[in-house]
């Protein structure tokens, strides 16, 4: 997209943004209206969020027309970009490295692995990148600074949907059938999304700091994703480093569950309540933090 392009769909999004709130706001008697930062530490404004739905729904909009302008293949790449790592993952761990996957077709299983972690690691990376990407939106006008982060999961979502219907296919291939546990995808996966919301918004505020982040998260996702078990059956627990590394991961929970329900075997619920409360305190500490953070990004960004 060009600059002008970007410079108009800014225009157009900020006009769709209502008026800040009273208690932000301090007129003069010349006419003239000052929009003054808070400080100390904000809890997050659901009302204020709520208000502002409508340039949410479009900054998510923009995002993926972004994210698939000028593409060939255009949304398909949601789909491909896991199914090709299944594909060098079953050739290397499955052939050539001999990793089991118990019952299920190494396909289905790695492929029910990437599924959750490549919309975690897509929806962390447009997060941690979304302010600094939003510098001219940001400094133009006023609305709540989380839409932008929040935005950013947000069209991981529409990526993950697609990618999601390939579950079916390689499912109905390999002859595993769902089953009740199928129901619980919805509230697993709304754990991972809270979780990715809240480690986005903490690595967006960082970023806007400390420009050493934009190299750091990328490194981090490759180091996470090898430390989840995505490719690979978790270990049984016998102590040890690899144990305790596993067990702090909230995302090793989450896949588990993610697979076991999937594919209708047993739900690890324990692993998943750890999971789930790690990724509120996570989500709690991430946009508190960024609320600390905000009121410097027009000056710094």
């Amino acid at each position: 997209m060009s600059a002008g392009t970007d410079y108009l769909t800014d225009l157009s999004l900020a006009r769709l943004a209502p008026e800040p709130p009273a208690a932000r706001l301090a007129t003069t008697a010349g006419g003239f209206t000052w929009i003054e930062p808070v400080s100390g530490w904000q809890p997050v404004n659901i009302r204020e969020l709520w208000q502002y739905r409508e340039l949410l729904y479009f900054l998510v909009w923009r995002d993926v027309k972004v994210r698939y302008k000028q593409t060939a293949l255009g949304a398909a790449w949601a789909i491909l970009q896991p199914l090709m790592m299944m594909a060098v993952f079953s050739i290397f761990f499955k052939r050539m490295a001999g990793v089991t996957s118990g019952e299920l077709p190494y396909a289905v299983f790695c492929y029910l692995g990437l599924l959750p972690w490549t919309f975690f690691s897509t929806a962390i990376s447009g997060a941690g990148n979304s302010i600094v990407g939003s510098e001219r939106l940001i400094t133009k006008i006023y609305f709540p600074r989380l839409a932008v982060p929040f935005a950013a999961v947000g069209a991981a979502v529409v990526d993950f949907l697609f990618a999601l219907s390939l579950v079916v296919i390689l499912m109905f291939w390999y002859g595993v059938h769902p089953g009740l546990g199928g129901l619980a995808l919805p509230v697993i996966f709304a754990v991972i999304l809270l979780l990715a919301v809240g480690v986005g918004t903490l690595l967006a505020a960082l970023n806007v700091s400390y420009r050493d982040f934009r190299y750091v998260i990328p490194f981090m996702l490759q180091v996470w994703m090898f430390a989840t078990p995505t490719i690979y059956m978790q270990p049984k627990p016998h102590g040890g480093a690899l144990h305790v590394l596993l067990t702090l991961n909230p995302m090793t929970g989450l896949v588990a569950a993610f697979r076991a329900a999937a594919t209708n075997s047993p739900i690890p619920y324990g692993q998943l309540a750890v999971s789930a409360a790690a990724a509120l305190v996570i989500l709690c500490v991430g946009c508190l933090m960024f609320r600390r953070a905000e009121r410097r990004f027009a000056d710094i960004i």
